[in-house]
């Protein structure tokens, strides 16, 4: 008898849902019809757009945003930074994905000798073109880049010691938090590091020193303003040697920190030596009998050919699939993920770049959406896309003919698959019921172009180079 009551408020809440669709979807085909595109990425920059499932922190991070707080007098608990330089090519047509622009921490550069402290210079002290040079180094911005610049030369690898750098990694943090809030995202679940990050003398930080430089940075006034709620993922390294041991000290650490870290990531290159999914079938099902309630979202079908890596890296237990590229291959599994609890984090961009879907016309998004499995938009590495989440949405809509109530599924879908916890998802999916009500009614009215005045849009790299579009 008690449930009588929760059951018909959720039809009621389903029935409002579907009325908003229906009283907006005719202004928005009109919009889709009659807009520039500048007017639509206007538009949809100042859509509320939910939750970004799928990024890696260091990878978030714009270069000339790693670039100023490198070199910020703001940041003085921060290392100073020195990247080598010698017979440094300053054409960016020379400069190869291998080309070693090392960045060192300043204590690293005093201990070398003489001779090789010449090859280095200050980050400040880089002249115009080799700042440009230093920036492009950082992102799939020109002509050839792919993914073998990609994974050939990770985040972490091509940062160097500037990656290591607690004051600068946390700072950079709230700054995306405020880039992704001024764009209406509202949740972003960031796999980020809990090890491995450094004093500026080199001394290693400990795990718990690791999390508390998070959490007092998050407690700032500025980071609270954004409106932007963060969880982190503890992402492994799927082709590393000792991995099953990754899988192991995540899963210990996250169950003493299931306030802020509520999953487990696996990333890298699937068909890289042992980085195959169902390599890791018993040690997940080793975690299963000692933990409960973490959540698990790996990467799987970022790949080429057909393949089971999806339906397999289902068994090891994940609800949430990272790109799924190659699950439109597998069609048993394709048929058993409709209208079901998996969700596949799409990445558009992300694949477009590294040229897993060269045509995104041919991305097997709209299929899977209108087949009926959970998507939601994502970001993935969106500092080395020179993207944002608009661009994300530009895509789709401008590709595949989004319907507005296919904007508001893919949206709700992100908070419903989130793994924040149950409070938080109904605080956002709330938040996000008053926001997109104001967005309908703003843009409902009789000129929607009125409504666009007030909007400020910022479009990166990718906007520009892919549609031209640039704004003040």
């Amino acid at each position: 008898m008690k449930l009588r009551p929760l059951l018909s408020v959720a039809a009621l809440c389903v029935a409002h849902v579907l009325t908003a669709a229906t009283d907006f979807s005719a202004r928005w085909e009109e919009i889709k019809r009659t807009a520039t595109p500048k007017e639509l990425y206007t538009l949809l920059y100042a859509l509320p757009k939910g939750g970004d499932l799928h990024n890696h922190l260091v990878g978030a991070f714009l270069p000339e945003q790693w670039y100023a707080a490198a070199t910020s007098t703001a940041l003085p608990d921060r290392a100073n930074y020195y990247t080598r330089l010698k017979n440094a090519p300053v054409d960016l047509k020379l400069v190869e994905p291998s080309y070693p622009f090392e960045t060192i921490r300043e204590s690293v550069w005093k201990a070398l000798p003489a001779g090789d402290q010449a090859n280095f210079k200050r980050l400040e002290d880089l002249t115009p073109e080799e700042k440009t040079v230093w920036l492009s180094l950082y992102k799939i911005d020109q002509p050839g880049e792919g993914r073998y610049t990609f994974f050939g030369a990770a985040p972490k690898q091509r940062l160097n010691q500037l990656g290591e750098d607690p004051v600068v990694l946390t700072e950079l943090l709230v700054e995306q938090m405020k880039c992704y809030g001024a764009e209406g995202v509202r949740y972003l679940e960031f796999q980020a590091p809990y090890t491995g990050f450094r004093r500026p003398d080199g001394t290693l930080l400990k795990p718990e020193e690791i999390v508390a430089a998070y959490e007092d940075r998050l407690a700032k006034p500025d980071a609270v303003a954004t409106g932007v709620e963060v969880r982190f993922l503890i992402t492994v390294r799927r082709f590393s040697p000792d991995a099953e041991d990754g899988v192991r000290d995540a899963y210990a650490f996250l169950n003493t920190h299931r306030d802020r870290w509520v999953g487990i990531n696996m990333a890298g290159i699937e068909e890289r030596d042992q980085g195959y999914p169902l390599r890791f079938l018993e040690v997940y099902r080793e975690m299963r009998r000692k933990y409960s309630n973490i959540g698990v979202s790996i990467h799987a079908g970022e790949m080429d050919g057909p393949n089971s890596h999806v339906r397999d890296t289902l068994l090891l237990g994940a609800t949430r699939i990272g790109h799924g590229v190659t699950l439109i291959k597998d069609e048993d599994t394709l048929l058993l993920m409709r209208k079901s609890p998996w969700l596949v984090e799409i990445n558009l961009v992300s694949n477009h770049l590294l040229e897993y879907v060269p045509d995104l016309a041919k991305h097997p998004f709209p299929e899977y959406l209108r087949l009926g499995i959970p998507v939601c938009l994502n970001t993935d590495d969106r500092g080395w896309w020179d993207s944002n989440m608009t661009d994300e949405h530009y895509v789709a809509v401008t590709r595949f003919d989004l319907t507005w109530a296919e904007i508001l599924q893919i949206t709700k879908a992100s908070f419903a698959h989130s793994f924040a916890q149950p409070e938080v998802k109904a605080k956002l999916l709330a938040n996000y019921e008053k926001s997109i009500a104001a967005f309908e009614a703003k843009y409902g009215a009789a000129d929607w172009r009125d409504g666009l005045t007030s909007v400020k849009p910022v479009a990166y790299g990718y906007a520009q180079r892919q549609w031209g579009l640039t704004f003040p």
